[in-house]
């Protein structure tokens, strides 16, 4: 049977390309980046073996060089992820050829340790707690970054707190607001994102140990072999490492309790939501025939392909893309706590690639946001002039709440509803509700009162107090710091 020239192509070639993020802008080149790149995902499993050889090497069950002779293995660039990755299909995971290369590097540099590497330990031990290294990592650069976006909104909200605005909803003028109180909807939105991101980072995520099928059994065994003491040593062990690598110790093994990746996809979509939000208000408030808002300019940023006078809404762009993208991502994570006996087969490893886009897509997306936050501009007279677009109309619902007493609530609306269409002909819906209360004989003091109640900025209820409530919430969270996890703290001591 023949076969195509470009199925050949593909079958022969013996080069791979890189994980550029050429269709995936929201996260390329930001500092996520780095931190979920596949040399970063090898680097944590190398720190897992590490730290386990040296929680062994306390207990006394591998040579005190074992863990040394593994850093210094999996730090000289002989770990090829693409060569690696291709080996996994084999396995079904990357771990078993990883396991087996850096046992080769280790022996090279140490052959005495070399049988030591990767001692009682399993394939999900290792990637589980590798995905808990640069989770928490993708989750303090998340966590900085909302804060930032969390202040610029905080003084957003303050300085347009009284700034007359239309409110809109089901897309139409509905009743005035303030802008600091539509920038206030961003902002408690971002405080709650950032909250959550905060409780995981402070609870800690949590070291996978648990052997073949969560009994630590052949930890146990391994131990025992070397003459450690205790009843259970590889409690003991599972502690030691979860403290070396800065994680928390799981209570039990959670192969298939997957609580900590279903954590992480609720808190990752919720984050993507909030974003979403303030990215899908600020694309529809810079339309052309709005512009109430601008996005920070930057040279280049936002240019067309094609039409010369485009200057593009590129950073609310790339956030809405990673909201719309992260549900997909999170839904696949949600399924695969459906996973069948003590280790799954497919479950597990389904959630790989959309935990790892989930970390890209929300830190990326959140460092794009901080950066719109931060230089967005209002202008206040289109706010104003988009505001009184719809005249007296916007405050129809003020006319007929100070109706309903004399016409009842029902009959008050019909007659302010006709003189709202009444005024598209050119008469003001204050000239048009006199002439029908006139008609019908209701003409007394509330026509007086008519000129009162159609000021607007009257009629904002409590816009701006509500929008002072917020920006006082976001002041008053503590300060937040970028966290180091221990690991990372440690190997900075050594550096």
């Amino acid at each position: 049977m023949s076969t195509s020239p470009g199925r050949r192509r593909s079958e022969n070639s013996r080069g791979a390309g890189t994980d550029s993020g050429l269709l995936s802008p929201v996260w390329a080149g930001t500092p996520v980046e780095s931190v979920t790149s596949d040399e970063a995902w090898l680097s944590a499993m190398v720190e897992f073996e590490a730290a386990l050889a040296t929680a062994q090497a306390t207990l006394g069950a591998v040579p005190a060089g074992t863990a040394a002779a593994i850093r210094t293995a999996g730090a000289g660039g002989l770990l090829d992820p693409v060569d690696l990755a291709r080996r996994g299909r084999e396995a079904a995971n990357p771990v078993v050829a990883f396991v087996e290369r850096l046992t080769d590097l280790v022996g090279e540099i140490a052959p005495d340790v070399a049988d030591h590497v990767h001692a009682g330990c399993t394939s999900q031990d290792v990637l589980d707690s590798a995905a808990m290294l640069i989770a928490s990592r993708a989750l303090v650069l998340l966590s900085e970054d909302l804060g930032r976006v969390r202040t610029a909104l905080a003084d957003l909200v303050r300085e347009h707190r009284s700034t007359l605005a239309a409110a809109r909803t089901l897309t139409q003028h509905a009743v005035p607001t303030t802008f600091g109180l539509k920038a206030a909807t961003w902002l408690t939105l971002m405080s709650d994102a950032h909250d959550r991101v905060e409780a995981l980072l402070t609870r800690g995520l949590p070291l996978s140990m648990g052997g073949a099928a969560g009994t630590l059994s052949a930890y146990h065994d391994h131990l025992r072999m070397a003459d450690v003491r205790g009843t259970h040593p590889e409690l003991r062990l599972t502690e030691l490492v979860a403290s070396e690598l800065g994680l928390a110790a799981p209570a039990m093994s959670w192969h298939t309790t997957r609580t900590p990746i279903a954590d992480l996809a609720a808190v990752l979509t919720f984050t993507g939501g909030a974003l979403g939000k303030f990215a899908a208000d600020v694309l529809l408030l810079s339309r052309t025939e709005i512009a109430e808002v601008a996005e920070p300019a930057a040279v280049g940023r936002g240019h067309s392909s094609a039409m010369p006078q485009k200057r593009n809404p590129v950073l609310s762009t790339l956030v809405a893309t990673a909201a719309r993208q992260l549900p997909a991502y999170a839904l696949v994570l949600n399924q695969a706590m459906v996973a069948e006996d003590e280790r799954p087969a497919g479950a597990w490893h389904a959630e790989w690639h959309p935990l790892r886009e989930c970390l890209r897509l929300a830190a990326g997306a959140a460092y794009t946001a901080a950066e719109l936050a931060e230089g967005l501009a209002v202008s206040v007279e289109r706010v104003s002039a988009n505001a009184a677009l719809t005249g007296d109309a916007l405050i129809a619902e003020r006319l007929a709440v100070a109706l309903s007493a004399k016409l009842g609530r029902k009959r008050a609306k019909e007659v302010v509803a006709r003189a709202v269409r009444t005024s598209r002909t050119g008469i003001s819906p204050a000239e048009a509700l006199e002439r029908d209360l006139m008609k019908t004989g209701h003409l007394d003091e509330t026509s007086v009162r008519l000129g009162e109640l159609l000021d607007p900025a009257d009629y904002l209820g409590a816009a701006v107090p509500l929008a002072d409530g917020a920006a006082y919430r976001a002041g008053q969270a503590a300060q937040h710091t970028v966290r180091a996890t221990g690991s990372e703290k440690k190997n900075d001591d050594q550096r």
